[in-house]
């Protein structure tokens, strides 16, 4: 058995199956094994060669707990099993602690039979009393009980007990639970687990209340990055799911609390175009549309409190049981709502910061023991916080010492001291001149375009754009989506907003390049543009075409 390379999502596995190996592993488990597969979901599949003792190794038990969907494919002589049995204890355990999801298939055996132990069941489970302690057995049977309890698949209930289709069945229904909208999130990622641990227990999601969290920080702190393992993490238990990213710069766009809203209403509602025209339309949809739908909301990178009006003003838009979580850098948003808890992210500790500083800035989870103290003082100058931390590391990678002597003075003047755009600003200063228009063009107009029409504009330039955003990925400035479009933190968005204002202060006309419509319209008006390869966005022309 070879387990599949680990999927974006945070987890290890997506699936674990549990099967009984003469009963099913050459025909039904092997051909749902490959059509899982075939689907890019990756599967763990049960191996006997990792059975030892009397108890499940570690292999076993970690790809149980770290696979998002456990399936138990319940066959006449599963229960006959003592390593069936105790996966299947092990799965109940983690749907209890962890919110797994466990989706039984009853293969040829009925759910009456597994849930109330008759059958080949009862004898199975008579052979293993003379073995194994009676709290053992009761565990065993509790199991069983609750997962025969369970909505499964039953093979003599699809298509007249037709493998093939059930193999299809299992493959969509996976599908479904997994969800195609899961966040992208880095595999570089460390300490994760204790911040998804708090969270969850301030989000109880068994309780059928509506609940709102919202998670205070720093920009840069990784709030963002944690929501996204927090709505991958449970996304599978709610009717409807939606995350709503760069709240704060969407909503400066022309039509852009409208687009949320669009956005909003088309993820909860699997796809459907309502085709809203106005925020007070908006509110009136979600209001009636949603509010008998369980559902998980992310607002992620609110900074006005008119955002949330528009989006969730109360929490009786949306059905018992939902779950809405807001990040924002301004605490102030948070107290005027009513907020059920707030999390603040702690900045990393040390070791934390320096195993991920090592990471970017040499692809291992501890410096080389001659840039160790050079390391250890660039690390203590960040702050602890993730995005720097990234970038500072990605910058320096494979260069010479005597860079990273240069750096660290930097980050240790006075005057750079706790500002994290500053800070950030030292590997913007690191770029070539094309590269830094690039990165520029990038902050102010291209966010979410993709890359290849970027690449056509910056061309026409005389640019050699391949290369450029080769480098700014490599220096962990900018990112490619899995769609091929262009991603940047927020705070690196914000960091090229500010250099390009800082150009001139108070003539918009002066500056290089101008994001905002009603600064572009000004401009435009009174004929005082000096723009540097002026870019105008869609929404820009459309609106001086209509003017």
């Amino acid at each position: 058995m070879a387990a599949p390379s680990k999927p974006s999502s945070g987890w290890s596995h997506d699936v674990f199956l549990s099967f009984r190996g003469e009963d099913t592993r050459n025909t039904f488990t092997g051909h749902l094994y490959n059509a899982l597969d075939d689907a890019g979901i990756h599967t763990f599949k049960d191996d006997e060669r990792l059975r030892t003792g009397e108890e499940i190794g570690p292999e076993l038990v970690s790809a149980i707990e770290q696979s998002r969907i456990s399936i138990p494919i319940f066959s006449k002589n599963y229960a006959s099993s003592k390593w069936c049995l105790k996966e299947l204890a092990k799965m109940i355990e983690c749907k209890k602690t962890m919110n797994q999801l466990v989706l039984p298939i009853f293969y040829d055996v009925d759910p009456s039979v597994v849930r109330n132990h008759t059958g080949s069941y009862a004898e199975a489970l008579r052979v293993h009393n003379k073995r194994f302690h009676q709290t053992i057995i009761d565990e065993w049977k509790e199991a069983l009980r609750e997962v025969g309890d369970l909505k499964g698949l039953e093979l003599k209930k699809i298509a007249n007990g037709h493998e093939g289709t059930l193999v299809k069945l299992v493959v969509a229904e996976v599908s479904s639970k997994l969800r195609k909208d899961s966040q992208i999130v880095s595999d570089e990622l460390v300490g994760i687990q204790s911040h998804v641990e708090k969270m969850m227990s301030l989000l109880n999601i068994t309780s059928d209340n509506i609940k709102i969290l919202g998670v205070r920080g720093l920009g840069g702190i990784g709030k963002t990055t944690i929501v996204k393992v927090i709505y991958n993490t449970i996304s599978h238990h709610f009717e409807g799911c939606s995350f709503l990213a760069n709240v704060r710069e969407t909503s400066q766009h022309y039509w852009g609390l409208v687009n949320l809203q669009n956005q909003l209403v088309s993820n909860i509602l699997k796809g459907a175009r309502l085709n809203i025209t106005n925020v007070d339309e908006g509110i009136n949809v979600i209001r009636e549309r949603l509010c008998r739908k369980k559902v998980l909301i992310i607002v992620d990178d609110v900074d006005e409190n008119f955002q949330l009006d528009a989006l969730i003003r109360k929490r009786d838009w949306f059905g018992l049981g939902s779950r809405i979580i807001i990040t924002t850098r301004n605490g102030h948003i948070l107290a005027n709502r009513e907020v059920d808890e707030i999390y603040e992210p702690n900045e990393m500790d040390a070791n934390q910061s320096l195993q991920l500083f090592s990471r970017h800035a040499f692809r291992r989870d501890q410096p080389p023991e001659d840039y160790l103290d050079l390391s250890k003082e660039i690390v203590q100058n960040t702050g602890g916080l993730p995005l720097a931390l990234e970038v500072i590391g990605s910058s320096l990678f494979g260069m010479r010492k005597l860079a990273w002597q240069d750096t660290l003075k930097m980050l240790q003047d006075d005057f750079l001291h706790d500002k994290v755009l500053e800070k950030l600003k030292i590997s913007f200063d690191g770029l070539k001149d094309t590269e830094k228009d690039i990165f520029l063009d990038i902050a102010c107009f291209f966010i979410e375009m993709d890359k290849n029409i970027a690449c056509f504009i910056w061309q026409q330039c005389n640019f050699r754009p391949e290369i450029g955003v080769e480098v700014l990925c490599q220096k962990s400035l900018i990112k490619i989506g899995e769609n091929n479009e262009l991603k940047m933190h927020d705070l690196l968005r914000d960091l090229g907003k500010e250099i390009i204002r800082q150009e001139n202060l108070k003539v918009a006309g002066g500056r290089s390049r101008l994001w905002s419509h009603k600064e572009a319209l000004d401009v435009l008006d009174k004929h005082t543009i000096k723009l540097k390869g002026s870019v105008l966005t869609l929404e820009v022309v459309q609106e001086v075409n209509a003017v």
